[in-house]
């Protein structure tokens, strides 16, 4: 063989040789990527939530912070918008270059001031030179239900009864010197206005469209004489207002009489002698006050 055909020879096998070589690291770098899929896969799954002893948090328990506040965190946000809503990590990885921050937070259970204590984490991945959140893990799956709201069951609409009619009481003074000869109680004492008035009375309590429910009367008297005896003529003249009443169609169990005497005085009275000017003077004292109560 020449020279000059050697020379061929060789240069045509080094050629086949770099082709060889160049075939073989282009199908390595085709396969690369594959491998590499696999590894971080394998990678991910098999990378376990670690958390922190609560101890260790610097609050050495959990604080309390709105369910809507952790609900809104979402891969994405940047450590800035987390710690708007969820305040510093409470351990003790920083702020700055690091992939995970961890909380604790209190839950009201709904029992009076019950709470369950949940740990949380976020966990960062650095995209454009910025840390954002990729990820959020529970320690334990119940603490994840205390985000979401309890549905409740629908209502079942409730017909509320008419209001019952308003309760109305009305108060009648009646003096005594009108209905009453001076110092009298009877039936018969009953002076022909004072039998007027309780007529008219009778009649508007049956007429009115009340409700009756009670009818106080009560008799009072001036100073003078003795509390015992006062006693008894105002208690007589309640006694006779009633059972005019009574007799007028009112029934008799809403109907009850008291005598007060001279306890309640609307007017006082110089001077202890009587004379025409002092029981001129009590005689507003000298009444029988009827209080009615009903419903309209």
């Amino acid at each position: 063989m020449s020279s000059h055909s050697s020379f061929r020879f060789v240069r045509t096998a080094v050629s086949v040789f770099a082709l060889s070589c160049a075939g073989f690291a282009a199908s390595a770098q085709q396969a690369q990527p594959a491998v590499s899929a696999v590894s971080a896969v394998s990678a991910a799954a098999s990378n376990d939530v670690n958390f922190p002893s609560l101890d260790s948090s610097y609050l050495k328990t959990g604080s309390f912070v709105g369910p809507d506040h952790v609900r809104r965190i979402t891969p994405g946000l940047s450590k800035d918008q987390v710690r708007l809503e969820l305040g510093n990590p409470q351990y003790s990885e920083g702020l700055f270059g690091v992939r995970e921050w961890d909380y604790a937070f209190n839950f009201y259970t709904g029992k009076g001031n019950e709470y369950i204590t949940c740990q949380f984490k976020v966990k960062f991945d650095l995209v454009d030179n910025v840390y954002r959140a990729v990820s959020t893990h529970w320690k334990g799956v119940a603490c994840e239900s205390y985000l979401n709201p309890v549905v409740m069951a629908q209502a079942v609409p409730v017909v509320l009864a008419a209001p019952a009619p308003a309760p109305t009481t009305r108060r009648l003074t009646l003096g005594a010197d009108g209905l009453f000869k001076f110092a009298k109680s009877g039936f018969n004492d009953l002076l022909p206005e004072g039998r007027g008035r309780l007529e008219a009375l009778a009649t508007q309590l049956r007429r009115d469209g009340v409700v009756l429910s009670s009818i106080i009367i009560t008799g009072h008297t001036d100073r003078i004489g003795s509390d015992a005896s006062n006693v008894a003529l105002s208690q007589a003249r309640a006694n006779t207002v009633r059972d005019y009443l009574v007799g007028k169609g009112i029934d008799s169990k809403l109907v009850r009489a008291y005598g007060a005497g001279e306890t309640q005085p609307v007017q006082q009275c110089a001077g202890e002698r009587v004379t025409p000017e002092l029981v001129a003077c009590l005689q507003p004292n000298r009444r029988v006050d009827i209080e009615v109560a009903g419903q309209q």
